[in-house]
């Protein structure tokens, strides 16, 4: 049987929107919250420390904290081109650059591409949302693509 199993990571980020027609055009931050969702069956090797799990939330927490929450928390994501950055921003900050738009549904898909990249192979990363306020996300599925 499959199991989807579910873990929930923040971390605190600000980004600028370049030539969107609203005050995200402006640095601002967000809390975000980043579900991830892995689908597998659970290991029945009796005597297995993993016996019972689909995944150890210790090693979803490895992955996701090394390759997401890490490069992400207290970030500023631009575009590569955007007109806020210069030398001394380069010098003095922690940036991701994009050579897309930094929303939030642009920032999943490079999670996502993050993420899988280091997921066993018997667990497919399943979904993944990206809030960006309590009301409002992106979200990933792969049933979607």
């Amino acid at each position: 049987m499959k199991i989807r199993v579910t873990k929930i990571f923040e971390f605190e980020a600000a980004h600028a929107l370049d030539c969107h027609d609203g005050k995200c055009s402006n640095i601002h931050g967000h809390s975000y919250k980043l579900h991830v969702t892995v689908l597998g069956e659970p290991n029945h090797e009796k005597g297995s420390s993993k016996d019972g799990m689909v995944i150890d939330f210790s090693d979803i927490k490895i992955i996701v904290k090394t390759m997401v929450v890490g490069p992400f928390d207290h970030a500023l994501v631009l575009e590569k081109d955007s007109p806020y950055l210069n030398e001394d921003l380069r010098k003095r900050q922690k940036l991701i650059l994009y050579d897309i738009q930094p929303t939030a549904e642009n920032m999943i898909i490079d999670m996502v591409g993050r993420i899988q990249s280091k997921m066993p192979s018997n667990i497919q990363l399943h979904s993944v949302k990206l809030y960006e306020t309590a009301s409002s996300f992106a979200e990933w599925n792969a049933y979607d693509n």
